[in-house]
């Protein structure tokens, strides 16, 4: 995982805490759940993206006579 998507996750963590505490300290809040929920889904989205993300570049094939990019001695 790469920085912002770990950052993302530690916020979810808190925010599951955070809403927690306040479901049990004042009773419960639904559209703080909605909330939670969706940012939930926000940050396996997040997750699912940066994993989907290859590791290095494609190396580009070396171009040979005739393609372009390449020069005529």
């Amino acid at each position: 995982m790469s920085g912002p998507t770990k950052t993302m996750a530690a916020l979810t963590g808190a925010a599951l805490v955070l809403t927690t505490t306040y479901t049990v300290a004042l009773g419960s809040s639904g559209w703080l759940w909605f909330g939670l929920v969706v940012l939930v889904v926000a940050t396996i989205g997040m997750a699912a993206a940066d994993s989907s993300v290859p590791a290095s570049p494609r190396r580009r094939p070396p171009g040979g006579p005739g393609r372009p990019g390449t020069t005529q001695p």
